[in-house]
This record gives C-alpha cells, structure tokens and sequence, in this order.
C-alpha cells in the first residue's frame, strides 16, 4: 500500500475543524514534503515523526528511496501547531504496510510525538474531541495528559497514548484478533464539583467594609459591574479577589465552554476549569492583549474571562484605547475581531470589577490624609474615563479606611464565603425560575 488516510483535527479561530491527513509514497530519491498551509512548526515535524518512526522499531523514511508526500486538508485553512504529528505517523506506517487497517475513517489521531516516540502533550485538546463527536467519530487517540480532558465528552472511545509503538501494537492486536497488547480506554472524567480546594481569600479574612462586600454579592449575583474606589491601603483588590470564593461553579455546559477557550488558547491549567475564571491583567496591557487579535486573531483577557470576572486595578491606568475597547463587549457580551483574513466573534460575557482612587495621589476625601493634586490634576484623572464607560459600571462603591481599632478587634469579620455564594446561588435560582416562567433566556444583569 502507497496510499493511506487517516483523520485529526485543529482548531482556528476557537473553531475546530477536522483535518484530513493523506500519505502518499513513490519512488524516487528521499524526500519529505507536507502540503496544505502549514507552518513551521507543522513542516518540522517530519525531522519529529522521522525519528520517531526509528525509534519506534521501524525503518526510518531516510533509510528509503522514497518520496513522501503529506496532504493536510481542507488546503485553503492554515495548519497550525504540532498535534498532527501522531496522526501523520500513523498515516506513514499504513501507507508502507507497517500497520494494517482498514477501517480508520472513525478514528482520530491527536498528539506530538518526541523523537523517542513518546506521545506528548497538547493543547486545544477537549474542543477537538468534541468536534469529532459532532463529525461522528466513534475513537479519539490522544496524549496520556490529555485523556481527563479528553473524557469530559461522553460517547467517545478515548484511548490515552504514551508511545507511538503502542499504537502500533494496539492496532496489530486487532488484526491479529487477540486482546494482549489492545489499549485500555480511558473512563469518562467525572467532574469533581467538591474538590476540597482551600479558600486563600475569604471574605471573613477582611474586617469591616460590609457595604463593599454587600456590593460584591449583589455584582456576582446579578451580573452587575462594580467598581471599588478609594484611597490606597483600604482593602479594593483584596476584596475583588475574594470573588473566587463567592462565585458559585459553573454547570456542566459552561465547564466544557470555558475549559474549550482556556485549552484552544493554551492557557489550561490543569484538566478542566470547573470555577469561574478571573483574570486580572496589570495596567500595562495592551489593546490587542486584553481584546484579542493579531495575524490570525486569538483571544484576549476579556474571552480568557468569559462566564467569570475581568479585575482592573488601578483602573483609570490602562491606556484610554484600552478602556474604550470595553464598550461593546460589556453590551453585547461579544467582541467582534476583523482582520484581513476573516472576523470572528469571540464570547465575552463577563462581571467587569475595576478598583482606583479618587485622584492621583490617592486621598482626595481622605480623613486620615490631606489631598495633595491640584483641581486641574483631579479633572484631567476623572477624565481618563469617558461617558460610555461609566455608564456601563452599574455600581460606584466607596472603600474608606478602616479605623485601627477595629482591625485589631476580635470581633467577626461578618459573612464568609461560602455564606456569600449561598446567598448568590440562591439569588440566580429566583432568577432562573423567573425568567422559565416568562419563557425568557435567561441572563445575568437583566
């Protein structure tokens, strides 16, 4: 056999399309060629995949008179990324009769291989996985790191893989109908929702301010943007941090959304993202940073936050370009990108939690410190921020000093945490169950 295809996949654009990966070999003097848009990282691999080959017991495509030529179709889309490197070796040993299989148009193929032929490690993973449920594919071979992931889509065979051998002798098994060397699937993750994380900022760690924490409920229960003003030293991002404790978890279909944009990003953390995501970029930031784009555009801290928390400190900081860039998004809970090569819409249906001070130097209405900007410094600093912005903040929360007295009192700090989230939990199910009365979507912030 000269001629063989198998499948994989990519995403583009937080969209995930299936990859056709076509092997053909004739003779010739040695040659390695990979068509179909690919970048750099794609037109290494066959250094990757040809060591891998050789290190995995087989003859090595160098050690040929061969010409081998790989097709990544659909040609006009650009290939990117290391995650075919796996499916292309496969497609390499079925062409040269390595591997004999037939029946490969279910199956996927995802995974970087080291020159060892061990199976690495990828990314984008889980939105890969669950286009290939779409497409209708019954098997997925993927990174032994990524087989949690992976498993968070139920209906699937997914087989974690460490070496490109065991590929092999899987498929060798099944020709050979015996069962000894046939990989074990991975069993479907089950989403841990009490995991027994310690809470590092609770909200009973800070004394006073309970008109600032009653704000933060009432922003996390409803949606609402808030911003926390005052002079330095009084608690602001101390408080915006302990949204992490009080935001209840996300269902089970926002889990696979939020945990499909960290993985296709690359900003995976772990197996799933089963809290909601808080993102708290410094004031340096740029536009395209926190909004997303480039070349070929990618997300940016506002869709990195999607369905939890965008903090900025130091708010009236950012460059103004930055601040404007949140006009939309905070209406329309999209960001819409558009490039020489396309648009894309990417989610951002965020909370917006920003901190400042009231002037420059940070005490204007202090008591405990005299202000020291001029009227004209104060004007120019309020005006960092314009009409539409302010209009979108829902909620302006003063945070004063707190005397000394009574931070070094043993009295209760008030609420906790967990007190809080059952306070917004139970406010969104009265949410929920009122809007399914009126048979109206619901929304946050509505």
């Amino acid at each position: 056999m000269s001629f063989a295809k198998v499948f994989s996949a990519q995403n583009y654009l937080l969209e995930s399309h299936i990859v056709d990966i076509e092997v053909d070999l004739s003779r010739g003097l040695y040659s390695f060629s990979v068509v179909g848009l690919p970048d750099k990282a794609v037109e290494e691999s066959r250094d990757r995949i040809s060591s891998a080959i050789k290190n995995s017991g087989f003859e090595s495509p160098k050690q040929k008179n061969e010409k081998v030529v790989i097709s990544l179709a659909p040609a006009h889309i650009k290939k990117e990324g290391t995650h075919f490197d796996l499916g292309i070796a496969v497609g390499y040993l079925l062409a040269s009769d390595d591997i004999r299989q037939t029946h490969l148009d279910k199956i996927l193929f995802l995974g970087e291989l080291s020159l060892d032929g061990t199976v690495r490690e990828t990314y984008g993973v889980l939105p890969l996985v669950h286009e290939a449920k779409k497409k209708g594919f019954k098997e997925v071979f993927v990174p032994q790191a990524n087989a949690d992931e992976a498993s968070l889509i139920s209906g699937l065979i997914i087989y974690p893989v460490k070496t490109l051998h065991e590929v092999f002798m899987h498929f060798k098994s099944i020709a050979e109908n015996n069962t000894e060397h046939l990989l074990a699937p991975h069993c479907e993750t089950i989403i841990d929702r009490d995991n027994g994380e310690a809470e590092k900022n609770d909200l009973s760690f800070i004394k006073g301010q309970e008109i600032a924490k009653r704000a933060l409920v009432i922003a996390c229960a409803g949606g609402h943007n808030l911003n926390l003003y005052g002079p330095p030293g009084t608690g602001k991002s101390m408080l915006a941090k302990t949204c992490s404790g009080i935001l209840p978890q996300l269902s089970f279909d926002d889990v696979i959304e939020v945990t499909s944009i960290h993985s296709a990003a690359g900003q995976l953390r772990g197996s799933y993202v089963i809290n909601p995501p808080i993102r708290s970029p410094h004031h340096t930031a740029s536009y395209v940073s926190l909004v997303g784009g480039g070349a070929t555009p990618k997300p940016g801290e506002i869709t990195l936050a999607h369905k939890g928390i965008l903090f900025l400190d130091e708010f009236p900081e950012f460059d103004r370009k930055v601040l404007e860039a949140l006009r939309e998004p905070l209406e329309e809970k999209t960001i819409r990108i558009s490039r020489a090569k396309g648009t894309v819409t990417f989610p951002a249906d965020i909370i917006l939690i920003s901190a400042m001070n009231p002037c420059p130097c940070g005490f204007y209405g202090s008591q405990n410190k005299p202000c020291i900007c001029s009227p004209q410094s104060r004007e120019r600093y309020a005006k960092k921020l314009s009409g539409p912005i302010v209009d979108r903040i829902d909620m302006w929360v003063e945070v004063e000093h707190i005397p000394h007295e009574k931070l070094l009192s043993k009295e209760s700090s008030g609420m906790s945490s967990m007190d809080a989230r059952m306070i917004i939990e139970k406010a969104r199910a009265i949410q929920k169950s009122r809007f399914e009365k009126l048979n109206i979507k619901t929304e946050l912030n509505s």
